[in-house]
């Protein structure tokens, strides 16, 4: 490999950007075309500018690194920087190259970028990627979802969806103010949403089980629930199994 390698620094201390250039600065293979202080710059940037490699914090303001990688639509090499040791094996499933832990050496991370150089060197499809992002298992339930809708990133609080509809690949969210799109899998939202409040009910339909004002029978052992506005969705026989235990009728 003879280019340089597109690189871009995410990252929301300051002091820990400048560790980073100080290190990066003489490496004959590298060039950093930009630095972002959130997830919110970093998605901008990225799409733009479609660097080779990414050096992405975790916990940062705004959104965290991983609902930022949601975001993208380039694909770039990562390499994780936190001080966090317990995000490890989520920053693999996103198929990273590495994960430094700071305060890491300017040895350790020529290791990484290393890596990155014989991956790409390699031509392992950057197009595999994100594959298994779709639907791990997160460590806790979900509390908010991230949605790009063209140049606008929405934050949607899962206490304001009323219901998840099936698209294919992808997902429509359904709150009282508007509709929003999202390439994540119906079985990412089921494993991931607290059940006592979001359920199943059909192949296609997950609710909030707040939002439902009825459960209707419309012919034998077929029901319907109607939500609170009138939005009438299909039961399956194992939905309504699951309603009628969360229920308790």
């Amino acid at each position: 490999m003879n280019e340089k390698l597109k690189v871009i620094l995410i990252e929301d201390e300051e002091l820990a950007r400048d560790l980073l250039k100080s290190y990066i600065k003489d490496h004959p293979k590298i060039e950093l075309i930009a630095e972002c202080e959130n997830g919110f710059e970093g998605v901008q940037k990225i799409n733009e500018l479609n660097p080779d490699l990414v050096f992405l914090d975790i916990q940062m303001p705004k959104i965290t690194g991983f609902e930022m990688l949601e975001l993208l639509d380039h694909k770039p090499e990562i390499i994780f920087t936190t001080a966090y040791d317990q995000f490890a094996l989520k920053a693999f499933d996103y198929s990273a190259v590495d994960y430094l832990l700071k305060p890491f050496s300017k040895d350790r991370l020529m290791v990484a970028i290393d890596r990155v150089i014989d991956r790409i060197g390699n031509n392992e499809g950057l197009a595999e990627k994100f594959e298994k992002v779709s639907d791990f298992r997160v460590e806790e339930n979900l509390e908010r979802v991230v949605v790009k809708d063209r140049n606008k990133i929405n934050i949607i609080p899962v206490e304001k969806i009323r219901y998840i509809e099936s698209l294919d690949d992808y997902v429509l969210i359904y709150t009282n103010e508007a509709r929003y799109m999202k390439q994540k899998t119906m079985k990412f939202f089921e494993a991931n949403l607290n059940q006592k409040n979001f359920i199943r009910i059909h192949r296609s339909y997950i609710v909030q089980v707040d939002n439902i004002a009825e459960i209707q029978q419309y012919e034998k052992e077929s029901y319907i629930v109607i939500l609170k506005d009138g939005t009438k969705l299909k039961v399956s026989k194992s939905g309504y199994k699951k309603l009628k235990e969360v229920l308790h009728f």
